[in-house]
Order: structure tokens, then C-alpha cells, then sequence
């Protein structure tokens, strides 16, 4: 590599991101239909704070009661699995399957079917 200023071009050039390096996401509507539910639970006074995840094998969403605690619902997709059970995966606060599926909309219904509860009372 070539001293600072003196107008040399030889450098070392490192791709970004490396071509093992890529990593799950949520594309635009997923993630607003994601937001979409979690801002309707803040409203309705369930979760309070989220995280999100990007792996290279997964992309996950959890909703919270406290930041402190663990997450009471997380939405996984997990691209792998598109084939066999579905993409997407609800999981419970104590990490049980809630929902499988191919649909995003279809794994977000026991979560729409709670909102309904809690506005209900």
C-alpha cells in the first residue's frame, strides 16, 4: 500500500459486503404490516419497545411488554423454509409455535385476534 499523498493509486480494495456476507431482511409492506399490528398493540397499552434481527439465515421481529423482559411475541422469516412449512413463524413469549406459514397476513392472526380481545374489553 502506497504512503498518504504520495500520489500513488495503489490500494487495497475491499469488497462490501462480501459475497458470503448477505443477510435476511423484511422488505417495505412486510415490515409496515409488521409495524402496523405493533403499533396498533402500543395503542391498545400490550407492547411498549421492539427489537429487530437480521441474520444470515433469518430476519426476526420481537414485540415487548418492557424492554427488561422477554419478548411476548416474535416474527421470524426464515427464507429456507419457503418450500416446506413457510417462511414465516410466530412464536409465543415462552418461545412456542403459535402460527406457521406462507402468508405473512396468515402468521399475524392469532396477534390481530388478541388486539381484538384487549379493545373488546
Amino acid at each position: 500500500m502506497a504512503a498518504p499523498g504520495n500520489g500513488s493509486t495503489d490500494t487495497n480494495i475491499i469488497a462490501f459486503p462480501k459475497a458470503g456476507a448477505l443477510q435476511v431482511g423484511f422488505d417495505r409492506l412486510e415490515l409496515q404490516r409488521i409495524l402496523d399490528v405493533y403499533g396498533r398493540m402500543v395503542a391498545a397499552g400490550q407492547w411498549r419497545d421492539y427489537a429487530m434481527e437480521f441474520t444470515r439465515d433469518a430476519a426476526s421481529f420481537s414485540a415487548f411488554r418492557r424492554a427488561a423482559e422477554r419478548p411476548q411475541a416474535r416474527i421470524e422469516k426464515r427464507p429456507a423454509l419457503r418450500g416446506k412449512q413457510g417462511m414465516w413463524t410466530l412464536f409465543g413469549e415462552v418461545g412456542q409455535v403459535l402460527k406457521r406459514g406462507h402468508e405473512l397476513a396468515g402468521v399475524l392472526v392469532p396477534l390481530e385476534r388478541r388486539l381484538l380481545k384487549v379493545v373488546d374489553n
